[in-house]
């Protein structure tokens, strides 16, 4: 038996032994393997060249109120080792049955816990310190944070640089706190300690890795 075989055996009996099928638990990937590579390859694209977004190719049937990038980046990064924090606007019975069942995963109820963090938009406040640090001798030790937006494109106009970035370019996510920027300042502080972000809108991802900077864009002109 192959991989591919072993993963549909497994899926099967799950399926079987599982009380919520057949009573509204929506199916995942298409293709396991190949769509599960292709997601995971669009969120190392975005993390490595933060600002620039990425559409997903895949087809996916994801649990209200999650989008299809949400759904994805969590089927794509998520397993029994990891645990995961669910903001209350998007923890219900039919999110946490589709995440339990195809990623395996621990739903935890203290935030600070969680190894992925997953929040909704329009954000009144977004204390990014409340989250899993990490530490000196492990920053990999840190909360991953998953933001649903409606928008990548449309918001406030500032500034990104940083490794992966020619120069600088826009970052202009909607929904976000008016401090939102003043905050992420206080998250590079922390280097090489402090969260990474992925925006999740419709089927498109936008990373922000804890190396990238951000600045309002009428203060960096005036800095220049």
């Amino acid at each position: 038996m192959n991989n591919v075989e072993a993963i549909n055996t497994i899926d099967t009996v799950n399926a079987m032994n599982n009380p919520v099928v057949g009573q509204g638990l929506l199916p995942a990937w298409n293709d396991a393997v190949h769509d599960a590579q292709t997601v995971f390859r669009s969120l190392l694209k975005a993390l490595s060249e933060p600002g620039s977004i990425q559409r997903l190719s895949v087809q996916l049937q994801a649990p209200a109120p999650l989008h299809l990038a949400t759904a994805a980046a969590c089927l794509a990064l998520m397993d029994f080792e990891t645990s995961t924090w669910l903001a209350p606007d998007l923890d219900n019975e039919a999110v946490r049955a589709y995440l339990r069942f195809h990623c395996g995963l621990p739903l935890v109820t203290d935030k600070t816990l969680a190894n992925f963090v997953v929040l909704n938009a329009p954000l009144q406040n977004l204390d990014l310190q409340e989250y899993a640090q990490g530490s000196m001798t492990y920053p990999d030790k840190s909360a991953t944070l998953l933001i649903q937006v409606d928008d990548l494109e449309n918001g406030p106009e500032n500034l990104i640089t940083g490794p992966g970035i020619k120069e600088s370019g826009n970052f202009r996510v909607a929904g976000l706190p008016a401090d939102f920027v003043s905050r992420w300042q206080q998250n590079n502080l922390g280097f090489p300690q402090g969260v990474d972000i992925i925006f999740c809108c419709r089927d498109a991802l936008l990373g922000l890795p804890r190396t990238s900077r951000i600045e309002k864009k009428d203060n960096a002109c005036t800095s220049q």
